[in-house]
Order: C-alpha cells, then structure tokens, then sequence
C-alpha cells in the first residue's frame, strides 16, 4: 500500500484536468447531485471541526452527519474563549484547504497517493461517528475510494484524483453560498457556525461569512494555479 501511495503517477493531459474540473462545476448545479457529493465535503468539514477542537484542547465527544447533508461535531471544554472560535471557524474552511492539500499532491503525480490520504482523513472520522447515516455515509465514501484504489486501472485512479480534489475545491464555496441562502431564509435564533461565532466574538455574522467566503474562493483559485503545467525553460 505504502509503495503505491508514493509511487509517482504520469500528470494527465490537460483535457482531463480541467474536463473534470468543469464536469464536477457543473454537477454542482444540478441540485440532486450537489446533495449526494455533499456529503464528502460535509465530512471534511467535520473533520475540520474534530480536527482544531482536539488541536486546542478540547475534548472529542464525537460526529454525526444528518440526512440532509449537514453535520455536527460535539466537543466537552470552556463554552467561550479562543479555542472554540477556533473549533468552530474551522469547518468551512477545511474541504477547501483539504482541496488545496490534494492539488498539490496531484501536481506533483501522487494521484494515488492522494486517494489514500482521503482514506486516512475518512478512517479517523469513522472513529468519531455517532449516528447511522453518518456511519452509512461514512462507510459509503470509503467503499468507493477503496474500490478505486484496490482494483482500478491506474487512468481511472487518476481522474477520480482529480474529480474529488476539485469536489473539494468548489464544493467549499458552493457549501458557504448554500449557508448564505440558508440563513436569508431563516427565523429564530442562528445555530450556523457564523451564528454562534457573532455570539461568542460580538463580530456580525455576516463578517464571518464573508471571510469563509473569501477563503474558500482564494483557496480553490490556489488549488487550480496548482494545476497550471510548468513551463519547461527554453532550449538553448
């Protein structure tokens, strides 16, 4: 496993890069399909979540992931102060770092290799998981990566690679433009991660928007520079 992971795969053409790229944008807007494929960016954003609750010293009490896509991480500690801003800033924005990540490693020919830290990533959130659909949609997510990992042609490997690194990618602002719609069409009192991150900071929800906004933008744009071919120097 370890062998194929680090084994350097051949950068596809072009045409299959950005191909995959437009084909993952347009699934995008397409409202059933969005619903299925969210749920892998959900889960990286709990993973977000999970990820800077333990890093900040609060205790992991666990993940679930709901039916209609949205998630909800739990953790034990101070309920205010830095560490859970920081908890709970961290979910919009890591799909598109996760994406980030994954672009990098594939721009450098490790498209196996990252399918197999998708894995990693999926495996410590199944640890965490406290509900049957999150473990369903959990499991279902890993059955697919270890299917492609374990008996697909090395070509299918690769456009998988591709296709999950820009899911993230543009995933992540099509989630925070989803939460804006959300949040116009709301009553009551605002349990978004923005919405309590304005109650604990006093700083308006709409401010933390924008910044997940901005990140996730500034981040796919990174994610996609990444892809651009070097330019080989001339020959003399």
């Amino acid at each position: 496993m370890w062998n194929t992971a680090t084994t350097v795969q051949p950068v596809p053409e072009p045409a299959l890069v950005w191909g995959s790229g437009v084909l993952v944008l347009a699934a995008l807007m397409v409202p059933a399909v969005w619903h299925v494929v969210r749920h892998l960016v959900t889960i990286v954003h709990e993973a977000g979540h999970a990820t800077v609750a333990v890093l900040s010293g609060r205790r992991l009490a666990g993940i679930k992931v709901h039916t209609d896509t949205s998630g909800l991480t739990t953790s034990w500690g101070r309920a205010k102060g830095p560490g859970l801003v920081f908890t709970l800033l961290a979910g919009y924005p890591a799909p598109a770092l996760v994406g980030v990540g994954a672009a990098a490693l594939l721009s450098r020919g490790y498209a196996v290799g990252t399918l197999w830290a998708l894995l990693v990533v999926l495996a410590l959130v199944l640890l965490q998981i406290r509900n049957l659909y999150g473990l369903w949609a959990v499991v279902a997510s890993a059955a697919v990566l270890v299917a492609v990992t374990g008996w697909a042609p090395t070509n299918l490997q690769v456009g998988v690679a591709y296709l999950v690194t820009w899911l993230l990618l543009l995933g992540a602002p099509r989630a925070v433009l989803e939460l804006v719609i959300t949040r116009g069409r709301q009553r009551g009192k605002d349990n978004s991660d923005p919405g309590q991150i304005a109650r604990l900071t006093r700083i308006p929800a709409g401010f933390w928007l924008f910044l997940f906004a901005l990140f996730t933008l500034a981040a796919g744009a990174f994610g996609a520079w990444l892809f651009l071919p070097e330019v080989a120097p001339a020959s003399p």
